[in-house]
């Protein structure tokens, strides 16, 4: 009776965390499809210069739609006590486990090179910008946007923009972006270096990532705990199934 009861409490149980994994599954896929869609933050700015970015939204797109099917698999390998399901879903639980603590070891390992790309990319963005290019206006209105909102200049600092050409040739010629109380961020605007906005928006973007890195860290925290304990409650349920009928399975 104990056993009985104890069997239900792992059953539901485990089914609670299928939902909650086909609910993070949808997390995953919305926040890929934001980076391959997003034109308003610094993301867009990577879009045009970094193919990395692009491959990684559709991995996420890719993760996403495929945890939303392992947690809707479990939930119905769970409830109707189906093993064949059970050690499907701890299989690519297990799977996914793996390659998210390979993605951070080499996301660690490689977060030099990541910053200088990322600094390479920005740089190319700065020296190539002209508003008058229409082909590139979707980028630049979103580094004007950022540049705006973050209340930064360049990358380093405003020193970046002698780098572009028409700021080179002209003085005090800078991104009304970068001017402070100006009515437009958009084009350039006569101003002197004094007017600027003084931080590199590096060190706006690296302050932000501090600041919020205790929930960052938190949230990769939480998803690894739900993951180790959704693989002991499938081990658990699946090891206690004996008389497996699969006439109880849903037909669609």
């Amino acid at each position: 009776m104990a056993s009985g009861g104890c069997m239900k409490v792992i059953k539901y149980f485990l089914f609670l965390f299928n939902l909650l994994f086909f609910l993070l599954g949808a997390v995953i896929l919305g926040f890929g499809i934001w980076i391959l869609v997003d034109k308003t933050t610094f993301i867009a700015v990577l879009h045009g210069s970094s193919s990395s970015l692009r491959i990684g939204s559709y991995i996420l797109i890719a993760v996403g739609g495929f945890t939303m099917i392992m947690g809707f698999l479990g939930c119905i390998g769970a409830v109707n006590e189906v093993r064949c399901l059970l050690g499907l879903y701890f299989t690519f639980l297990l799977l996914i486990l793996i390659a998210q603590v390979t993605a951070g070891v080499l996301i660690y390992l490689h977060r030099e090179s990541l910053k200088t790309e990322l600094s390479d990319i920005v740089h190319e963005m700065i020296v190539t910008y002209n508003p008058n290019d229409s082909m590139n206006v979707s980028s630049e209105a979103t580094w004007d946007y950022i540049q705006d909102t973050l209340q930064c200049c360049g990358w380093d600092g405003y020193q970046n923009w002698t780098q572009n050409p028409l700021v080179a040739n002209h003085t005090d010629f800078y991104p009304c972006s970068c001017v402070k109380n100006v009515t437009t961020s958009e084009g350039f605007c006569n101003s002197t270096a004094a007017n600027l906005y003084s931080p590199g928006c590096m060190k706006q973007v690296e302050d932000w990532l501090q600041g919020n890195l205790g929930i960052i860290l938190g949230v990769c925290i939480g998803v690894g705990v739900t993951e180790l304990i959704g693989l002991i409650l499938s081990i658990c349920l699946c090891r206690n199934i004996h008389n497996e009928d699969y006439t109880k399975v849903p037909k669609y």
